[in-house]
């Protein structure tokens, strides 16, 4: 019998992240015990091996490792130090590691509460959209001891094989917010630029052409520009509300840093509005709003 097949690990949140992450982990052999909100995720999972916890402490109880992934802070909270959280189970010296993107603050709080608790923690956000995780194609981005990551890692090769270790706890996170700020930055400029030209009677056609060919063509222009000239959102795999969060939780690092960022408060504004008006719809939707004329005096 190989080491994963011994090894018990509980997944926590089976969003359209975590549900691949997790079934990437079951097709490694680990023994996976699993919990989500609506049990109705994990069924698929259930019929490939996993075994359904009724609880966080109960997916925790004789776990290696657990992994979390949901929605904020808030929610990480309650899923490790809520009354059925899973450090309540979890054994001494088990690896407790957060692929969730929570504030920095919130890592370095839960770190310490946690190692009062006999645990390991690592932040571990990740990138990369739904297909990638069920691909084990993400890029995960580590705040751990390097010890600490060394013992992490069988654990985390069956979702990548691109680990950025950036330092000590909360440094992972540090990045990933950084990384999802701009990304609303980046959104936001595009649903603008779109909106200008549609406003200005250009040929939509030809400004797709143009902005897909251009030097502004970053990988976020190219995924969202075309959708959002189409009007077209299915398949949404970040929402209004999760780019908000993200980007609040980067200014809020930022003003500890005594740094003033206007371009960022620019776009946590502007996804504010977008969540106010859909939360849960796909994040390009922000140009509806953005598109909107403001009224003449």
């Amino acid at each position: 019998m190989s080491e994963s097949a011994r090894t018990r690990i509980g997944f926590i949140g089976l969003g359209k992240m975590g549900h691949g992450m997790a079934g990437r982990l079951l097709d490694a052999g680990f023994d996976v015990a699993v919990w989500n909100r609506s049990k109705a995720k994990a069924d698929d999972l259930i019929r490939r091996g996993a075994r359904w916890a009724d609880s966080p402490a109960e997916a925790a109880r004789e776990a290696r490792a657990i992994l979390t992934m949901v929605a904020d802070g808030a929610a990480s909270q309650t899923v490790w130090l809520g009354p059925e959280g899973a450090a309540m189970t979890a054994p001494a010296g088990a690896l407790a590691i957060e692929c969730s993107t929570v504030s920095h603050q919130h890592t370095l709080d839960m770190a310490a509460a946690l190692r009062a608790r006999g645990l390991v923690y690592i932040d571990c956000p990740v990138t990369g959209l739904p297909d990638a995780a069920a691909r084990g194609e993400l890029t995960l981005l580590v705040g751990a001891e390097p010890a600490d990551l060394d013992q992490a890692r069988p654990f985390l090769t069956p979702l990548s094989q691109t680990i950025r270790h950036f330092g000590a706890v909360g440094a992972g996170t540090v990045y990933k917010l950084i990384n999802n700020l701009m990304g609303a930055i980046q959104i936001a400029g595009i649903a603008e630029g779109i909106a200008i030209a549609e406003q200005a009677g250009l040929d939509m056609a030809l400004v797709r052409e143009a902005l897909l060919g251009s030097v502004v063509a970053s990988p976020q222009v190219l995924r969202h520009a075309p959708r959002m000239i189409a009007r077209d959102f299915s398949n949404a795999t970040f929402t209004a509300a999760l780019r908000h969060k993200d980007a609040v939780y980067a200014v809020q690092l930022a003003e500890t840093l005594r740094l003033e960022l206007p371009l960022s408060r620019a776009a946590v504004a502007s996804y504010a509005r977008a969540t106010d008006a859909a939360p849960d719809d796909d994040e390009g939707k922000i140009v509806e709003v953005i598109s909107k004329p403001y009224p003449r005096d």
